[in-house]
């Protein structure tokens, strides 16, 4: 068996177990669905709210979720210019040691349709991938993302961990598959949600790393959001998740590489500037 194969079957988790009970919630939404739209916190069900009920952990509230004290202490100077659009704020939350860079750049603060493109840095520059179309939340983008408020978090995030109702297409990060990750209704603009959970990865904000997408953790307490995702495209806006074909989604899970120490810096195009 070939290294690594080895290191993704080390790293496999077993799918979570579910109630099969086909009980309903007051949503009259059945329960796993419930659940697994409340831990997404996104595709346009509005249901993200269910998520304040869940109790916020005690003492791990951070300023950047998924972030060491060593990646927080790197600066512009440690990372090549060549990652185009970002300003120095932006570049200075950037990890020295990261070698893919997920750009996510949303056309306006307001607007629910962004383009992103993978970078992997070779030497002392950064070389692009193809340029792929994505949908955002239906409000746009916010620097204080906070529970229900339709607008997806800016920021630059690791990205540690990954699942989905489709089986591993052969990512290295840890991969989840579960039922949990079935949808079903419409989002915002009447589209069918189905599939739009056949592939995520979890983007680390207020969640805790190394575990599933399908985690409750929330760091900085239930208030500020969770299930922040990238995941398959439904045709329309989400409620705080980046979304993408399915396509897209194999090859960036294919592509994605925990030695490499990924992250996603995602914003509309004038805050990334910054």
């Amino acid at each position: 068996m070939a290294t690594s194969s080895i290191r993704r079957l080390s790293r496999l988790r077993l799918p979570a177990t579910i109630s099969t009970v086909p009980a309903l919630n007051r949503l009259g939404i059945p329960a796993v669905l419930a659940l697994s739209v409340t831990l997404a916190g996104c595709a346009g069900t509005g249901v993200e709210t269910a998520d304040a009920a869940r109790p916020a952990s005690a003492g791990t509230a951070q300023a950047m979720p998924g972030r060491t004290s060593a990646d927080s202490a790197a600066s512009a100077a440690s990372v090549p210019e060549q990652l185009p659009g970002l300003g120095p704020r932006t570049l200075a939350d950037v990890p020295a040691n990261a070698r893919q860079v997920v750009l996510v750049t949303g056309r306006g603060k307001n607007s629910s349709e962004s383009e992103v493109v993978l970078y992997r840095r070779t030497g002392a520059s950064w070389e692009p991938g193809a340029t792929w179309p994505a949908h955002n939340a239906l409000k746009g983008w916010t620097d204080d993302h906070r529970l229900g408020d339709l607008r997806s978090p800016i920021g630059v995030f690791s990205l540690t961990d990954a699942g989905g109702l489709l089986p591993d297409p052969g990512t290295e990060l840890p991969y989840d598959q579960s039922q949990s990750f079935t949808i079903g209704g419409t989002g915002f603009e009447g589209e069918p949600l189905a599939g739009s959970f056949d592939y995520v990865v979890a983007i680390n904000y207020n969640r805790k790393p190394g575990t599933s997408p399908l985690d409750w953790t929330r760091p900085l307490g239930a208030g500020r959001g969770g299930g922040i995702w990238l995941h398959v495209d439904h045709g329309g806006p989400t409620h705080g998740c980046v979304s993408m074909a399915q396509q897209h989604m194999r090859e960036l899970l294919r592509t994605l590489d925990p030695e490499q120490h990924p992250v996603i810096v995602m914003g509309d195009a004038a805050s990334l500037k910054r």
